[in-house]
């Protein structure tokens, strides 16, 4: 008889994330969307602290999806208070999304300053971002941490050896270090196409959710980073697939 209440429980974890992300992502579409933010380059003219705030609800809408299935079996080891405890785990998680926010400002800062360089030097930066991260795409560590986010069994047996209250806390942000070894090359494209680009964000988005929980994820993986080496060589021919470092503007993105 407890089995069906215990099963929702579980279930109920994931499902308060992806509703917490649709938020975020009405917020987005909603706050920015139609906005001319799309359009500027760089950090958006937002100081630190906002553009922080602004880029940990980016996190939110992008990351949350493709880790509600960690969450899940994350809930399966917490036999009390469930609820709060796995608010705890999300909450070290996206804390360790809002620290990476301190390099995307500065990488967006540099960013921003191309736009004002002639289009040859924004068109060479461009290529050095796709070809940075394509390249990355393909690496060990890249594979290593994209292993841990689709078969994560072994960071649960990790997880359920820390002892104490600071359990969650440990097993949040491990998991989000692990989660940012994965994607951060993908946030350095959406870096490169406007930070507040809904249609990049969206198209990286997918892209995540694909290389941890389609079957063939890591043959995504693999494909986002060829096509991005591809990017690097073709920028040079079409500066458009870059407007906002090449000069071309935002609005065919």
């Amino acid at each position: 008889m407890t089995g069906g209440p215990v099963t929702a429980r579980h279930r109920a974890g994931p499902a308060g994330l992806l509703l917490v992300a649709a938020a975020a992502w009405v917020w987005v579409a909603t706050r920015w969307g139609d906005s001319d933010m799309q359009a500027m380059p760089g950090t958006m003219g937002l100081g630190l602290p906002t553009f922080l705030a602004v880029w940990t609800l980016m996190m939110v809408a992008m990351m949350l999806p493709a880790t509600a299935p960690v969450a899940a079996l994350y809930a399966r080891t917490i036999r009390v208070h469930r609820g709060p405890r796995m608010v705890v785990f999300t909450a070290a998680y996206l804390l360790v999304w809002a620290a990476a926010g301190l390099p995307a400002y500065a990488l967006a800062t540099g960013l921003g300053r191309t736009a004002g360089l002639p289009a040859p030097m924004g068109t060479a930066v461009a290529a050095a971002v796709f070809g940075f991260s394509g390249v990355y795409q393909l690496t060990p560590l890249k594979e290593r941490c994209l292993a841990r986010c689709r078969s994560p069994i072994a960071l649960m047996l990790r997880y359920a050896s820390y002892p104490g209250p600071s359990r969650d806390v440990r097993a949040g942000a491990h998991h989000g270090a692990f989660c940012l070894g994965c994607c951060w090359s993908l946030m350095v494209l959406l870096a490169a196409y406007g930070l507040m680009n809904l249609w990049a964000m969206v198209v990286l988005a997918a892209v995540i959710t694909g290389e941890k929980l389609a079957p063939a994820g890591r043959l995504v993986a693999r494909a986002v980073g060829v096509a991005s080496i591809a990017l690097a060589v073709a920028v040079f021919w079409v500066p458009a697939l870059a407007p906002d470092l090449t000069g071309g503007g935002t609005a065919g993105m």
